[in-house]
């Protein structure tokens, strides 16, 4: 990139930095220090506030940066991950908004406590909502490298490890000085920069090809060097059983995991009330489907304009496909419309990745202090000393997240985030459901139900192509790769329903029927709620 590229871009990433920055200093002037400000900004969002928010939570750089990057490389297969992040906001509008919103208060595990024995369910939910919000981390990290290595030049390693240090710090930054509060509005500022964003590009592609999307396509399949099978199902996921049964554990953990997300399900915490979570959903819904809608315009604009091998050539797993589009369409490298608009896109590609990390630091925070600290040291620990584990701990979270991102810097971002969807449909979705909706659950049956979701689909990905075994790999140079699909959905989900249900029916316990009734209740009127 040229200078003028570095110097645009980097006045947009501090002007970005500062805005966010003088959120932070404003809201922490003016919090009062109880968990119910920290983790739930005091409930007092509107629904349209929260739906920004969540929508801003959820467009991660994997949307914005991997998902465009994939169908540039792979075409319709690469779609999956766009149709999979939509659909799943389905089941959680009609499964999960307002019922957690009813029986819980800031945590995943708040939800599961409510007839269980407090103490195992707690440490269960809580590791494995740290887990899941890690591995999320990761993919935010890399997508953060990437970027500013295209943005110097695509050849420096050291700028890449700075940016993923640089942006560690600043997720620490805002949860620990700002909460929910200074997070969401961080979020709601960003949404609202990624839409226009995104708007622009999808309509000076469209433009490009006079408004034919028949042409826009003939175009990339030509260029793809695959011809007409870059619009067919296959090109990625249909060559042997491995790769089909790939493709089906993949629709599986999107389609399932975004119910079992930490940092999702905290956002439902932060409106007064059920009917205001139910709402807020539906303002996501129509926000994020809008979004995925045009990914899939942006990926084939960049197949058909940039060439997937231009994408590869700057990015393997394609992650920069997007700003070099960017590039294009505002008149090519040494442009001043390619300069700016390269400069923009990146900005908010950079504060897609800062407003996403600070929400999944803050649920996974939460989730030490609330659920693992408040178990396993003091039960019944005081509100302000939990919000000053949370603080702690965001610190070293940053720091783990900062450690594995410079590890897996190579790995596309929107793959990554199947991973952490996998997880999360596998250790958290089984007991969420579970709890809400099976009258005979017990403490054993939840306890195993994590445990039996969530330690199968780590060994999977430990054992899997991602980490050894290939050239793609983590680890290029050793083989323990022992399970053949890159995405353990298929196999650690249906483990995380059996392991329950197993827990339960060898347990002595027997089940409150009442604490069932009354959590029933809660979950459908609202009563009791806090």
């Amino acid at each position: 990139m040229t200078g003028d590229h570095q110097t645009l871009a980097l006045i947009l990433f501090s002007v970005f930095v500062a805005v966010t920055l003088g959120i932070t200093t404003w809201v922490s002037r003016h919090r009062h220090g109880s968990a119910e400000e920290f983790y739930a900004g005091g409930r007092l969002f509107s629904p349209m506030e929260n739906g920004f928010a969540i929508a801003g939570d959820y467009m991660s750089a994997a949307s914005f940066l991997g998902i465009s990057g994939l169908i540039a490389l792979f075409g319709y297969d690469g779609m999956l991950y766009s149709v999979g992040f939509l659909v799943a906001w389905l089941v959680v509008l009609f499964l999960v908004a307002e019922l957690v919103r009813n029986c819980g208060r800031f945590t995943l595990a708040d939800v599961v406590v409510a007839r269980m024995s407090e103490r195992p369910v707690r440490i269960a939910a809580g590791t494995s909502s740290v887990t899941v919000s890690v591995l999320y981390l990761v993919a935010q990290m890399v997508g953060a490298g990437s970027l500013v290595a295209l943005l110097l030049g695509g050849t420096s390693e050291a700028a890449q490890a700075w940016t993923v240090i640089g942006v560690g710090a600043l997720m620490v930054i805002y949860v620990s000085f700002g909460g929910m509060r200074a997070t969401t509005w961080i979020q709601i500022v960003k949404a609202v920069l990624l839409l226009s964003g995104t708007v622009t590009l999808t309509v000076l592609v469209l433009v490009r090809f006079h408004g034919d999307f028949d042409q826009l396509l003939l175009t990339a399949a030509e260029r793809s060097g695959h011809g007409e099978s870059f619009l067919a199902p296959g090109l990625k996921y249909g060559g042997d059983w491995t790769a089909r049964f790939d493709f089906i554990s993949l629709g599986l953990a999107l389609v399932l995991g975004t119910a079992g997300l930490p940092h999702i399900l905290s956002r439902f915490y932060t409106v007064p009330t059920a009917r205001a979570a139910r709402r807020s959903v539906v303002w996501s819904i129509g926000l994020i489907g809008g979004f995925y809608l045009m990914t899939i315009v942006l990926g084939f604009g960049a197949a058909a304009i940039v060439g997937p091998e231009a994408v590869r050539g700057s990015n393997a797993s394609g992650n920069t496909a997007v700003p070099l589009l960017a590039l294009d369409l505002g008149g090519g490298a040494g442009s001043t419309g390619g300069t700016v608009l390269f400069a923009i896109v990146a900005a908010v590609a950079f504060a897609t990745i800062l407003a996403v990390v600070a929400g999944i630091t803050l649920a996974s925070s939460a989730s030490v202090a609330h659920d693992l600290y408040a178990s396993l040291r003091r039960r019944h620990a005081k509100p302000r000393s939990e919000v000053a584990v949370a603080r702690t701990a965001a610190v070293g979270i940053g720091v783990v997240a900062i450690a594995l991102g410079l590890l897996a810097r190579d790995l596309n971002v929107a793959f990554l985030v199947g991973l952490a969807f996998a997880v999360a449909a596998s250790a958290n979705l089984p007991v969420l459901l579970y709890s809400l909706f099976w009258r005979g659950f017990t403490t054993r049956g939840a306890v195993w139900s994590v445990y039996g979701g969530l330690i199968p689909a780590v060994v999977l990905v430990l054992l899997s192509p991602v980490v050894s075994g290939s050239p793609e790999s983590l680890f290029p140079g050793v083989d323990f790769q022992y399970f053949p699909l890159q995405n353990p959905g298929l196999v650690s989900i249906p483990l995380g329903f059996v392991a329950g249900w197993l827990g339960t029916v060898t347990s002595a316990e027997v089940a409150d029927e009442a604490k069932h009734a009354e959590t029933e209740v809660r979950s459908l009127t609202g009563a009791g709620a806090v």
